[in-house]
């Protein structure tokens, strides 16, 4: 019997994939575990147990801030290529992109927004 996977799927496990590669090798060090969720307009790819030990040490000596601020200073820089991830994934253009981290738990979540395509998009006034 064989399964197939749903073009979904697919779409999720590349941008996981790709998001999980692009911090891998820009970091140094990638998450543990990597999912995207895909909804109409909306990817969200959530990445667990992603803080290199240089971070780690930061954060246990209470420089969380100092992290974050390093953190999105990277995702700053770091943007176009994960647009173009996810943009290549979805067949689709992004809009917006907005990152997030948490330190416990140790996470963080990149958030896409497509551009609207057929039902998704805003109605007519």
């Amino acid at each position: 019997m064989t399964i197939q996977v749903s073009e979904r799927g697919r779409q999720s496990a590349a941008i996981s994939n790709a998001i999980a590669r692009l911090h891998r090798e820009h970091y140094g060090r990638g998450a543990t575990t990597t999912r995207t969720i895909i909804q109409r307009n909306y990817v969200v790819c959530f990445l667990d147990d992603i803080y290199t030990p240089v971070e780690r040490t930061l954060i246990e000596a209470g420089r969380t801030e100092a992290v974050r601020e390093t953190r999105n200073i990277f995702q700053d820089a770091m943007g176009p290529k994960f647009r173009d991830a996810v943009e290549e994934a979805m067949g689709r253009p992004v809009i917006a992109f907005m990152s997030q981290v948490c330190f416990d738990p140790d996470m963080a979540a990149e958030v896409f927004v497509l551009e609207p395509q057929g039902e998704d998009r805003a109605p007519d006034d």
